[in-house]
C-alpha cells in the first residue's frame, strides 16, 4: 500500500491547529476578561460641554465625577492614607467624607500592602472601591499582592473569580525624590492581568475611572501629581462620559514626525511641538491614554506610514514604558517598513528624580530635549534643510 505523504501532512497539521487551539484555552486564556463587561466592550462617550460649562482646577473635576459615583451608586467607596478627613493630598475628595459618611469615604494608616489587600476582598464580594496609594512611588510597597493575588486572578481561576479593583495614584513629574517617581516598566512588568491608564488630565482620568466601572476588570489609573490645579473645562455629562481603553487620541496632527507618547509628558510635547512648527518642523503628537491595552486598533502604525519616523517618550527610566511602547508598534503593527529614520526614544534619566525645578528639569524630559531630539533626526534625513546646530 502506498502511503500518501501529501495526505498525512495535512492530517498532522490540521491536528497540531486543533491542538493549539485548545491548549491556547487550556494554558493561555483569561489574562483579561473575556465577558461582556471587558473594557474593550465599553462604548465610548465623548465628554461634551456647553455655554455654562465653568474652567475650574482639574482636580475639582475628578471631586465632582467621585461626588457622582457615591450619589449615584451604592458598592462605590473609596480608601486610603489622608483620603477621608482632609479630603486626599490633592484635594479630589475634598468635602466628600462630610457628605457622603465615614463608610464610604474612608481614612486608612500608612500601610499600602493593607490597603490593597482590603481592595481586593472588597471588591471580590461585589463592591466596587477605590484603593488610594497617595503617591506612585510608593506603589512598590503594594505590587507583590497586586502582582499575585489581583492581576493574576482571572487568568488563575480561568474566569472563574473577578475583582475589578480600581487603584488610584499619582506621579510622573513634580520635583521631588519620592513623589515624583514614574516606575512604569515596573508596573507593565509585574500587572499583566490589570488595566493600566495613564491619564493626561484629570477630565481623561474620570473617564477612565467610568469606564473602569462599567467593567469588571482591575485596573490602576495614574494621575499627573503635576495636573490637579491646572485649569480644565468641566464636562456637562459627568459620570456619564467614558474613555475608551487601548485607543490613543492624536493631540496634534503632522506630517514629519510622529511622537507617542502619554500622561505630563503630553504638555511636554505639544510645547516643543508649537516650538518646531516655527521652524518648519510639523510633528503628530499622540496620547497612548492606555498602556494596557495597548493600541488595539492600530492608530500609531498608520500615522507612522504617513510620517515615516517615530519618537516614543516618557518619564521612565531608559528601557522601561518607552522600549515596551516601540515593541509593541515594532512587532505587531508591521511598520519597519515604513520608517524612513532610525525609531527613537526619549526617557528620564537612569537615577530618581533630582530634588527642585532645576533636578526636575535635569532628570526628566523638558521640552529643550523634544526639540533636540527631533531636530537631530530631521536633520539626518534633510541635512540642507536642518543643518546642525
Amino acid at each position: 500500500m502506498r502511503f500518501d505523504t501529501e495526505s498525512s501532512k495535512a492530517q498532522l497539521k490540521s491536528w497540531f491547529d486543533q491542538q493549539s487551539i485548545l491548549n491556547q484555552d487550556r494554558y493561555n486564556s483569561h489574562l483579561y476578561s473575556n465577558s461582556e463587561w471587558n473594557v474593550l466592550n465599553n462604548v465610548e462617550i465623548p465628554a461634551t460641554y456647553d455655554d455654562k460649562s465653568p474652567m475650574v482646577d482639574g482636580r475639582e473635576v475628578l471631586q465632582a465625577f467621585f461626588d457622582f459615583s457615591l450619589e449615584h451608586d451604592p458598592r462605590f467607596f473609596a480608601f486610603g492614607e489622608d483620603v477621608g478627613k482632609i479630603g486626599d493630598v490633592n484635594q479630589a475628595f475634598a468635602g466628600l467624607q462630610a457628605k457622603h459618611g465615614e463608610s464610604r469615604v474612608i481614612d486608612t494608616g500608612i500601610r499600602e500592602s493593607t490597603i490593597i489587600g482590603q481592595g481586593i476582598g472588597a471588591a471580590l464580594r461585589g463592591l466596587r472601591p477605590i484603593a488610594e496609594i497617595q503617591y506612585l512611588d510608593y506603589l512598590l510597597y503594594g505590587i507583590q499582592m497586586l502582582s499575585d493575588d489581583l492581576a493574576c486572578l482571572q487568568y488563575r481561576t480561568k474566569g472563574g473569580q473577578k475583582s475589578p479593583l480600581i487603584v488610584r495614584t499619582r506621579g510622573h513629574r513634580l520635583e521631588g525624590v519620592w513623589h515624583a517617581g514614574s516606575p512604569m516598566g515596573m508596573i507593565l512588568s509585574t500587572l499583566r492581568g490589570m488595566i493600566v491608564c495613564v491619564p493626561r488630565n484629570m477630565t481623561q482620568a474620570a473617564g477612565m475611572y467610568n469606564t473602569l466601572l462599567k467593567s469588571d476588570e482591575p485596573g490602576i489609573v495614574i494621575e499627573c501629581l503635576n495636573g490637579y490645579r491646572l485649569k480644565e473645562k468641566m464636562p456637562s455629562n459627568l459620570g456619564q462620559y467614558t474613555v475608551a481603553m487601548g485607543k490613543p487620541e492624536i493631540l496634534r496632527e503632522g506630517t514629519h514626525l510622529t511622537i507617542v507618547t502619554y500622561g505630563s509628558m503630553c504638555r511636554i510635547v505639544m510645547d516643543a511641538a508649537a516650538e518646531l512648527a516655527e521652524i518648519g518642523i510639523d510633528l503628530e503628537v499622540i496620547d497612548v491614554q492606555t498602556l494596557l491595552p495597548f493600541d488595539v486598533h492600530g492608530i500609531i502604525g498608520e500615522s507612522i506610514k504617513k510620517t515615516n519616523r517615530v519618537i516614543f517618550a516618557d518619564e521612565d527610566v531608559p528601557g522601561g514604558a518607552s522600549a515596551f511602547m516601540l515593541q509593541q508598534v515594532l512587532e505587531n503593527q508591521n511598520v519597519f517598513k515604513y520608517l524612513d529614520s532610525e525609531p527613537q526614544t526619549l526617557a528620564a534619566k537612569d537615577h530618581r528624580t533630582a530634588y527642585s525645578s532645576d533636578g526636575d528639569y535635569f532628570s526628566k524630559p523638558s521640552i529643550e530635549d523634544v526639540i533636540e531630539k527631533v531636530y537631530s533626526i530631521m536633520n539626518e534625513a534633510d541635512p540642507k534643510k536642518y543643518p546642525s546646530i
